[in-house]
């Protein structure tokens, strides 16, 4: 039986707590692991104690056992960043960035660290001459940032989350696109325009640009997979120019969730929350002239939370 291209995918993971979700990621014989931001929680302007703790999460047993078997790849959020809410105010943000590419052993000469942020872009052939890119966006090293008054988030109407720099990059990987699905990984949700924290919504200009974007260019097959959150979430959003529903998959709280939550306002929301310990996980199948994609949220000890199959046309 074909077992098709495994994605897994999560966030949220503190380096010194217990890493329950290790075993059943591997399990999943996953060809593609993707971090979506605070893969550990640095939270410092201390560049050697970044280091150390990177350095401990390269030493838990379990993911020294994917590291060995799956690529990894990954972006990242505020708390790996260096500072919570963190932005391109952040004293640091260049050390830290080194750091993050020492953590994926990206080599010293690559022209990613000489990216303003740690945006990357992958192509993959998931079998058949059938390809997918996976592009992850940097939304701290150029963010313009937000306020929080009382504990809510308030909208910045003015600022950028990418950079003129990333913007030009991602509608370069749009434009030469041609995958048949286009997955896009960002460490603070994009769909959802709700909640009190922190999101793309809050800079409505950036969030209208990237759906500009995708509008433009027509890129079929688009998948949105998030994190931050402490809890797993499933987002639907209809672009007028586009001819398919865009999914969105937060998959947020390897280490730590949000147990507490039961209710969380998102009118984009498939079903409900998922306030547990969970990871994501993608498998694409050819099935004719489509890709089968299955999309899930798992928990530990093969718990599966949600899931959905979608069909994408294959470009040719």
């Amino acid at each position: 039986m074909n077992k098709g291209f495994v994605i897994n995918f999560g966030s949220c993971n503190k380096q010194n707590e217990p890493q329950l979700l290790w075993d059943d990621i591997i399990n999943n014989d996953p060809d593609l692991w993707i971090w979506l931001g605070d893969n550990i929680y640095g939270d410092t302007d201390n560049m050697e104690v970044l280091r150390q703790k990177y350095q401990q999460q390269l030493s838990n047993e379990d993911y020294i056992k994917v590291k060995s078997k799956v690529k990894v790849i990954g972006t990242w959020d505020d708390h790996d960043f260096g500072v919570n809410d963190g932005n391109k105010n952040y004293s640091f943000k260049e050390d830290s960035k080194q750091l993050f590419f020492d953590f994926f052993d990206e080599p010293k000469d690559s022209q990613m660290r000489k990216n303003g942020g740690v945006y990357s872009s992958y192509n993959f052939n998931i079998g058949g001459g059938i390809f997918i890119k996976v592009i992850l966006l940097d939304v701290r090293y150029n963010q313009d940032g937000i306020k929080r008054v009382n504990g809510i988030c308030q909208p910045n109407f003015k600022g950028d989350i990418l950079g003129e720099e990333q913007w030009k990059w991602l509608e370069n990987e749009l434009k030469i696109n041609n995958a048949s699905m286009t997955i896009i990984g960002s460490g603070l949700q994009i769909i959802p325009a709700d909640h009190k924290d922190e999101k793309w919504a809050n800079f409505p200009i950036a969030r209208q640009r990237i759906f500009n974007l995708l509008q433009k260019y027509k890129t079929p097959g688009v998948l949105f997979l998030s994190g931050d959150r402490h809890m797993a979430e499933i987002s639907k959003i209809k672009l007028n120019d586009l001819d398919y529903e865009i999914y969105e998959i937060t998959s947020s709280g390897m280490t730590h969730s949000w147990e507490a939550l039961k209710e969380d306002y998102n009118r984009y929301r498939i079903g409900s929350i998922i306030p547990y310990l969970n990871y994501g996980q993608l498998k694409l199948v050819q099935l004719g002239n489509t890709i089968k994609a299955i999309l899930s949220i798992n928990g530990d000890n093969g718990t599966r939370y949600w899931s959905e199959t979608l069909q994408y046309p294959i470009v040719n």
